[in-house]
């Protein structure tokens, strides 16, 4: 399968536009709180299963959700919003949807999200963060799987790779069995950060390694492409594998860093095709995976 992740660019578009991630500022939810937040969250929900529909209709049975869904859901539990029962309504709905039409849905919490972290209030926030990830596929009525990923990235070393692994390795026997068993990794895309094979290593034996085909240029560690996509396959067990793929935005002209992804891809490697689950993390979002299919006719 192939995915995007988030924005629908189509269904933005429409009068009135469809979205799941309308959010707050601080200063709002400080002013208008919980009720505030129920609504938001009614909206996100009833749009993401119009989304669900659209990718549906459209043959597109991978999708990445924006981590947005719940507004500040940090701060509560969903039991305590005042539109609780009908939350769980719109939530399984959803999640009907994505298991009757063998659809795969994911989530990629923020690069703040530092399970590894050496503050603790950190890593308080961090496990808050996937925990509210993994009681929304609860509510959707999902499987706790990495099917269903929640995915995250070590993202620092801190100056020593082995007691950041420790870390992160301590913070996941912390995290509920839902969330622990829907909990996935991913190559970094600095050269001083995570391989795949440091991945695998390290904590490979306790959390799925999610293959970034265009982060594997920085930390390729002397392994070809395929050679760290089996890697880290190996880590699946009986689930099929998830990779991401993006082009560089410089192989299109941009004046760009280079780790940036481009608006567009122009392929997807057969061999990952085959293998994997693939999340394209393209600018344009669903057009850029209807341009790869225009590609392969």
């Amino acid at each position: 399968m192939l995915g995007y992740a988030c924005l629908n660019r189509t269904l933005r578009e429409r009068d009135p536009p469809l979205r799941c991630n309308r959010d707050m500022q601080r200063k709002t939810w400080e002013a208008r709180g919980l009720d505030y937040a129920a609504e938001l969250a009614r909206q996100n929900l009833a749009d993401l299963y119009e989304i669900l529909q659209w990718n549906l209709g459209n043959d597109i049975h991978f999708y990445r959700c924006t981590s947005d869904l719940v507004p500040w859901n940090s701060q509560f539990d969903l039991e305590a919003l005042p539109n609780y029962d009908r939350i769980t309504e719109l939530a399984e709905r959803c999640g009907s949807v994505v298991r009757d039409h063998d659809m795969r849905l994911t989530f990629h919490p923020a690069h703040w999200c530092k399970l590894a972290s050496e503050t603790e209030s950190t890593v308080e926030n961090s496990l808050t963060a996937v925990e509210y990830h993994a009681d929304w596929l609860d509510l959707m009525g999902l499987d706790r799987s990495p099917y269903y990923a929640i995915n995250v990235h070590i993202g620092a070393t801190y100056g020593d790779k082995a007691a950041t692994a420790d870390r992160f390795r301590d913070a996941v026997s912390r995290l509920s069995p839902g969330a622990r068993k829907r909990l996935t990794v991913e190559n970094d895309d600095k050269a001083s950060l995570w391989s795949v094979p440091e991945l695998v290593d390290s904590v490979g034996d306790l959390v799925p390694v999610v293959f970034d085909y265009h982060h594997h240029q920085f930390t390729d560690r002397g392994l070809t492409y395929r050679e760290a996509f089996d890697l880290a396959r190996s880590t699946w067990d009986d689930v099929r594998p998830v990779a991401h793929y993006s082009e560089p935005a410089r192989l299109y002209g941009a004046d760009a860093r280079p780790q940036a992804h481009a608006d567009d891809v122009a392929r997807v490697p057969a061999w990952l095709r085959a293998a994997a689950d693939v999340m394209l993390e393209a600018g344009r979002k669903e057009r850029a995976l209807f341009g790869v299919r225009a590609g392969e006719e």
